[in-house]
């Protein structure tokens, strides 16, 4: 016998005053009601309702058990409603894996606010650029550039970025603008190597990858490559998450913006397995709304190209 069921079935029933007017109200039948309280008062050992053919009415031992299995009830109805809004609030710990410029030049800016909006939940922030296993290194979510294949994983597009080439103006005017791709040869050019495989990115001009460039130094480290064009060090290609700020306040110039394309893709990751975790979920929404507000930012304000 479920006794919790049983309690509401006789509450019902006590209440309504009729065996008929509960099954109704409970969905069930008139049988399975009646069922019901009579095996609650074999087990009770005692008579809880007194039927006669026109009512039914509580004992006076009923009337005592009635109240305390209400109290129980609330009780039940409590723990229960708060088990749902636990499941329904984002908490507990949250281990993100980030690319180092989205993390410093996005993600921390906008934490105070996501951490007020959301402060049961205790974050864990990794920014790498590596691919990151995440099942291996326990990582809930990330945020990749670039294709996403696992078939492990689910993958939610946020943005898209392109591809810009760039360097100081200090640089620019020391060694001249390029007015064409054949001009690259006679710049020193800051190249980026992969951090998994260790093996050179190659530049790419509207799709086309220029395998024969000489680079003057490479980095395994987007963030210091920018770095280095900063310091008029040379050319960088690269993408414009990671440039527009500082294009935006001359300290970076664009070349060749005719031949510009599409970058990579930016795009939250997780275990399929967290599909329904509402604290993934609040993340992912915040990460793609920090990449909108972004984009939205540069489509207002951006600098005229030089």
């Amino acid at each position: 016998m479920d006794r919790l069921q049983a309690m509401r079935i006789y509450g019902r029933v006590a209440r309504l005053g009729s065996f008929a007017a509960a099954a109704a109200d409970l969905s069930l039948s008139r049988a399975t009601v009646s069922e019901s309280v009579a095996a609650l008062e074999r087990y009770l050992g005692v008579r809880l309702l007194r039927r006669t053919t026109r009512r039914v009415a509580v004992t006076s031992e009923g009337s005592d058990y009635l109240e305390r299995c209400q109290r129980i009830l609330a009780e039940v109805e409590a723990a229960e409603s708060a088990v749902r809004g636990a499941r329904d609030r984002p908490q507990g710990s949250l281990r993100v894996d980030v690319p180092t410029a989205f993390g410093r030049h996005l993600l921390v800016p906008a934490l105070p606010a996501f951490m007020k909006r959301y402060p049961d939940l205790d974050l864990d922030l990794r920014f790498n650029d590596r691919v990151v296993d995440l099942l291996a290194e326990r990582v809930d979510l990330a945020v990749r550039v670039g294709a996403v294949t696992p078939q492990t994983y689910v993958a939610r597009r946020i943005a898209t970025t392109r591809r810009v080439i760039c360097g100081s103006p200090a640089y620019l005017a020391a060694a001249g603008r390029p007015v064409g791709p054949q001009d690259l040869a006679a710049h020193r050019l800051l190249g980026l190597i992969n951090g998994a495989t260790g093996r050179r990115i190659d530049w790419t001009i509207r799709g086309r990858r220029l395998k024969a460039l000489r680079y003057a130094a490479v980095f395994n480290l987007a963030e210091a490559q920018v770095a280095a064009a900063l310091a008029g060090a040379g050319l960088a290609q690269t993408i414009d998450l990671l440039t527009a700020e500082y294009i935006a306040r001359g300290r970076l110039e664009t070349v060749l913006d005719e031949y510009s394309g599409e970058g990579p893709p930016i795009s939250v990751i997780y275990p399929a397995a967290a599909r329904g975790s509402v604290k993934v979920k609040v993340f992912a929404d915040f990460a793609e709304g920090l990449l909108v507000r972004w984009r939205e930012s540069l489509a207002v304000g951006a600098p005229p190209r030089r």
